[in-house]
């Protein structure tokens, strides 16, 4: 299996994760400063060629009742633009998957909270840790 890349999309940052190649583990690899959708999508592009990922999977913000949000809303044409660049970049290939990503940010501030990271060092790592969640989530849903 190859790796595959974690995504948790915010209005101004996105956590990126990437997994190991057996599909059991992820780390988290950065968390980048949004510019404009075609500068950020183009970074994704380059880590996914870079790391010969097979799937990027993107977490999706729903509400409680699961139903969608405007925040979802804008995590699914993020997605849509993420797979027209690939296909406009001969990488059709890799999928973009929308999963389920429901409480991965505050799960990702209490285990940093309770690592004693200090306030500051959350905020610079709770994005990266969400993608970390929401990446091994999707593997251990898919491992069943």
């Amino acid at each position: 299996m190859k790796r595959v890349l974690g995504l948790d999309v915010g209005d101004r940052r996105i956590g990126v994760a990437i997994s190991d190649e057996l599909g059991i583990a992820a780390r988290g690899l950065f968390t980048l400063e949004r510019t404009n959708t075609k500068s950020d999508t183009q970074k994704i592009l380059d880590v996914v060629k870079e790391n010969e990922c097979s799937a990027v999977v993107v977490g999706l913000p729903l509400n409680l009742s699961g139903q969608d949000s405007v925040q979802t809303e804008k995590v699914r044409a993020f997605a849509q633009k993420l797979e027209n660049k690939f296909a406009s970049n001969a990488m059709g290939g890799v999928p973009v998957v929308l999963y389920d990503e429901r409480f991965t940010t505050r799960i990702a501030e209490r285990e940093l909270e309770a690592a004693g990271a200090s306030r500051r060092q959350r905020k610079e790592a709770v994005d990266r840790q969400a993608a970390v969640l929401i990446l091994e989530d999707w593997m251990r849903a898919r491992a069943v």
